[in-house]
């Protein structure tokens, strides 16, 4: 592979909400140069690709900074960096002003106010919302972008992070990129376990299909402690579409019902985001399923809203309607949950951060679906922290050098070496639907109801190991096959620290999310704490951490 260097003062991992937005601050209040690696073409790539239909993290009327972060806390069962997500509540509403006045349309009541969808909720019409960040980004002379590029790894030198390594997807190129700092931006994981929607179908799924723990997996080799990947997210949304539920629960208040006809949740205890799946598995599994959103006899003007909702956001399950000649206002809207993923911005999952954003790797930072500890962030959570990330680096490199180390061709062989591996017995995608099949059945996947135990979680712990020794032979023909190479790779490494975490979680706090079949119940005494980790030599090495109040000040100590 032809050896690229290149040099500039921040690089941001991934161009998708949270890199963007960094990116764009630092551009606008400071002279550094910033330069974003993105695997994909920032217009159309990550979690916005095709599109939200609302402003998720919002203070609306009669909400505060400090109600904001209670919610999280109390949805969350308590395991949040309240601290994090207080410096996220005092930034949602100035971040909303700022994509508005980018282009993004906000509806608007006839008193010119935004229009709620819920407390912490506006109603968007943001199909466009990634061309709009798009094109601010590339708008912006300071600001260079290097598309179709997968970075891989961290450059370290004296424990310091100093730039990434990746290589081109469209030619045979690879990039050294040496910075002041690094910011990892890449979001969450898809595709670790197992999809209700297997085979031609499989990437018809809640998360991003092309999130692939990328941003984990190079800071779980690296040495970066990481935290809250036992807190999994499972989404409840519409069987087979996978298109979202809160669209219909909150924009016509439906309420989920069992094949009888009977509301269901509020009998297993309090609504919260997980109890509602929770709810619904335990129906299915007591025979008293299927479980709907229940639509019928809804208005024909609230019938047009959610076609065109659907349409915008999610046009499968508009299509499905309109194959069957039918609509919500005739017919209940059947639910299932997602299979499990890894994500920083609904639940906690990832790096575990100071309040600037730093990681405990000096140099390098993390933003939206990566950062562990504050879930609910959405959209504007994810903006939040890639300006806060962006504010401390602007302070931090004022008088800082760029590295002048040069790597050998013996640093990065290991990135390509996959091209002189002979033809093996496995391809990637044998490789990866293995994974997949060894956490749905060893790990709490669908097939399992989503609960696990020790012994099970043993199996799985093993069986990965086995498959990370096999990824080792895996065998490229071109850049493509290099690419899901190294997105099993990442993958697998997630799947690993996961199975540790999920192992030292002796309790049940989360239904579904996080179900520990050998200890069923909640235990505030013993692990109303972080679960954390740091993997070194082949070993995940979990331990544990007090909670961390809203007004407490953490830092790293290097």
């Amino acid at each position: 592979m032809e050896r690229v260097r290149l040099d500039t003062d921040v690089l941001v991992i991934g161009g998708g909400t949270a890199g963007c937005f960094c990116a764009l601050t630092v551009a606008e209040h400071s002279s550094f140069e910033v330069l974003i690696a993105e695997k994909a073409f920032v217009k159309r790539s990550g979690c916005l690709a095709a599109g939200v239909n609302a402003i998720n993290a919002y203070i609306g009327k009669g909400e505060t900074e400090a109600s904001f972060v209670d919610y999280v806390k109390k949805d969350s069962e308590g395991i949040v960096r309240e601290d994090l997500v207080f410096s996220i509540a005092k930034g949602l509403n100035r971040v909303t002003r700022k994509i508005e006045s980018l282009g993004l349309t906000i509806l608007k009541d006839e008193k010119g106010e935004y229009v709620g969808r819920g407390k912490r909720s506006i109603k968007i019409n943001g199909e466009n919302i990634k061309p709009i960040l798009a094109e601010a980004v590339t708008s912006k002379e300071r600001i260079s972008i290097l598309e179709r590029v997968q970075i891989v790894d961290y450059i370290l030198a004296n424990d310091e992070v100093i730039g990434a390594i990746g290589f081109s997807l469209a030619d045979n190129k690879l990039y050294e990129i040496f910075a002041k700092a690094v910011v990892c931006a890449t979001g969450g994981a898809a595709g670790i376990y197992k999809p209700n929607n297997p085979q031609f179908s499989r990437h018809k799924m809640w998360y991003s299909p092309f999130n692939t723990g990328a941003g984990y997996g190079m800071g779980i080799r690296a040495g970066a402690e990481m935290t809250g990947f036992e807190m999994r997210f499972i989404a409840l949304r519409c069987k087979d579409t996978i298109a979202p539920t809160g669209t219909i629960a909150q924009g016509v208040k439906a309420e989920q019902v069992n094949s009888k006809g009977e509301a269901y949740v509020s009998k297993y205890g309090k609504a919260t985001t997980y109890m509602r799946l929770y709810a619904t598995v335990r129906e299915n599994m007591e025979g008293r399923g299927p479980c709907y959103l229940k639509t019928v006899g809804v208005t024909e003007d609230q019938e047009k809203e959610l076609f065109k909702a659907y349409l915008n956001m999610a046009p499968a399950q508009a299509l499905k309607w309109a194959e069957n000649h039918t609509g919500p206002s005739s017919e209940n809207v059947e639910i299932e949950g997602t299979e499990p993923y890894i994500v920083g911005g609904h639940t906690a999952s990832g790096y575990w951060i100071d309040n600037n954003r730093k990681t405990t790797l000096k140099g390098l930072y993390a933003a939206g679906d990566v950062a562990g500890g504050s879930p609910k962030k959405y959209v504007t959570g994810c903006f939040v922290e890639g300006e806060i990330a962006a504010q401390s680096i602007i302070r931090e490199i004022q008088n800082k050098e760029i590295s002048d180390i040069h790597l050998d061709e013996k640093d990065v062989a290991y990135i390509h070496k996959f091209y002189s591996n002979k033809e093996g017995s496995y391809t990637y995608e044998e490789i990866e639907e293995a994974m997949q099949k060894v956490m749905d059945e060893y790990a709490g996947g669908i097939s399992q109801g989503y609960g696990y135990s020790s012994d099970k979680l043993k199996i799985a712990s093993k069986r990965i190991d086995e498959l990370i020794e096999l990824s080792d032979s895996l065998s490229a023909n071109d850049s493509n096959d290099l690419g899901k190479i190294w997105d099993v790779i990442d993958r697998l490494f997630v799947a690993k620290v996961l199975i540790q975490h999920l192992e030292a979680r002796k309790e049940t706090r989360w239904r579904c999310y996080q179900e520990n079949k050998d200890y069923p119940d909640k235990d505030d005494n013993h692990f109303l704490k972080y679960v954390n980790s740091i993997y070194k030599e082949g070993k995940v090495n979990v331990f544990y951490r007090e909670l961390i109040g809203r007004d407490d000040i953490y830092e790293h100590k290097y």
